[in-house]
């Protein structure tokens, strides 16, 4: 089982580390980067990976909310918790908020609708979301690499490599259910930030 395993993530797992960077995503960009470590991707494909993907997916939204706005999918994100908090950053300070929506867990969706409704520029959003993207694929890729070197030393060299994927895996999951808690921790927030201010 563990050989076929591994064969999926062989075969699969770029495309898995780009469809995860789609969304929310720093769970895929770290096991990109931990199996790089592993030497089961190479690493400058983990980072294109996860780089396209991030890009991929805040286009997407960006696009959404500049040519759908009234589209039913547009007005329940707009519905959103955070929605109008990010409209109002992307609103007065549009690079900053481009250059740093990615690195906001639980605002990428809603930020991406707000900056599709901005005034923003589409040739300025492109270039500072490509700037962004690829910063925050190096960045979690990284932490992931390194990760898997201290992973390395911690549990030794001889640990068998299927064993090695099995708990990456563990930790990917570990991890996604944590920035699920995390998000919901900031949806639940600003959900009571924005019934203040009604």
């Amino acid at each position: 089982m563990t050989d076929a395993i591994h064969n999926l993530i062989e075969q699969y797992g770029l495309i898995a580390v780009f469809l995860g960077c789609i969304a929310e995503g720093e769970s895929a960009a770290l096991l990109g980067g931990f199996f790089a470590h592993q030497h089961v991707f190479v690493l400058w494909q983990a980072f294109m990976a996860a780089a396209i993907g991030a890009f991929v997916g805040d286009t997407f939204f960006f696009t959404l909310g500049r040519s759908f706005a009234d589209h039913p999918l547009v007005i329940k994100l707009r519905s959103r918790p955070g929605f109008s908090h990010a409209y109002r950053l992307v609103s007065s300070h549009p690079d900053i908020f481009v250059l740093s929506n990615r690195f906001i867990y639980g605002l990428r969706l809603v930020g991406g609708i707000a900056a599709g409704l901005s005034g923003i520029a589409v040739t300025r959003f492109v270039i500072l979301n490509a700037i962004s993207s690829i910063i925050w694929a190096a960045l979690f890729g990284t932490i992931g690499y390194v990760f898997g070197l201290s992973a390395e030393r911690i549990v030794g060299q001889a640990l068998a490599r299927h064993e090695r994927l099995l708990i990456a895996l563990a930790i990917g999951l570990a991890a996604a259910i944590l920035a699920w808690f995390i998000a919901h921790h900031v949806a639940k927030k600003e959900r009571a930030k924005d019934a203040k201010e009604m």
